[in-house]
């Protein structure tokens, strides 16, 4: 992907290695870090549930000293910066187009071991989340040794910005209604049909993800768009369900299956019509 030319936006915090205090999770593989991950993989309407989980489980406050940046560190963090400004560059325009209105840029915090939000306190573990009561995107660059060696995705920088682009997404849906919607409609269902309705909205960020790279396909080099399929693939409900428990479990699925998440990406990037989002018509 090429990224290197492009403007770094004046919305992203780089917290990492800069220490402090939070509440962290020992060893990060253990059982906390199974349910943070299961709850939390590019999920952020969750947030609040495992900052909660997090905080009774492991009520330890630890201290992590600051740390120094390696120039590898340093330049993927310039690379999410500028994946990030692509977003508010695309998202604006397509407000523009759609008649949206102006689009309220999200923020997106970088950080390593433990951050503090508005949803409540995550960890590594979590994975990269969207958290609509501040409006920021939180990731731990990190994570995404741990989707390679943990769950079998190839990896690349566009597999990252795959990620970046539906966190953002979220945050569409939020400035949208759509995520209030969904969770006012799944207050009057079970949890097997409200966790359908989680499904729809996380494919629909897959879509809206889709959507951005058909924005900025001049952008991509030969195996970008397969990165990102490989990652869809590899975080889907029924290939995490398998790898962690070794079988699946279709009613518990909150995220949707791989072929489900790579049809929705596929979908955006093909179509580049905004007009073709709505998920909840055709999954339901």
């Amino acid at each position: 992907m090429k990224w290197e030319d492009y403007r770094k936006s004046d919305n992203v915090e780089d917290r990492r290695g800069m220490g402090g205090t939070g509440k962290a999770i020992l060893g990060g593989g253990g059982l906390i870090g199974i349910i943070a991950f299961l709850l939390m993989t590019f999920g952020g309407e969750q947030g609040q549930q495992i900052g909660t989980i997090i905080k009774q489980m492991q009520p330890t406050e630890q201290s992590a000293p600051a740390k120094e940046l390696t120039p590898e560190q340093k330049e993927l963090g310039e690379f999410a910066n500028a994946v990030f400004a692509m977003n508010e560059d695309v998202w604006t325009k397509i407000f523009e187009e759609q008649g949206l209105g102006t689009f309220e840029k999200p923020r997106m915090v970088l950080f390593s071991g433990s951050v503090e939000t508005a949803c409540g306190n995550a960890t590594s573990a979590s994975g990269p989340f969207y958290c609509p009561g501040d409006k920021k995107v939180y990731m731990d660059l990190d994570f995404f040794e741990e989707l390679k060696s943990r769950f079998g995705a190839k990896g690349g920088d566009f597999a990252i910005a795959y990620v970046i682009a539906h966190e953002v997404g979220h945050h569409v849906q939020t400035l949208l209604g759509t995520s209030a919607q969904v969770r006012q409609k799944q207050q009057e269902l079970s949890e097997e049909e409200g966790n359908k309705f989680s499904v729809c909205l996380e494919l629909q960020a897959d879509f809206y993800a889709g959507l951005w790279a058909h924005y900025i396909k001049d952008r991509l080099y030969m195996g970008d768009y397969e990165e990102a399929i490989d990652a869809a693939h590899a975080v889907g409900d029924d290939a995490i369900q398998s790898k962690m428990q070794g079988h699946v479990q279709p009613e518990k699925f909150t995220h949707g299956t791989s072929e489900q998440r790579k049809k929705w990406f596929r979908r955006g990037f093909e179509s580049g019509d905004f007009k073709k989002h709505n998920t909840f018509a055709e999954e339901l």
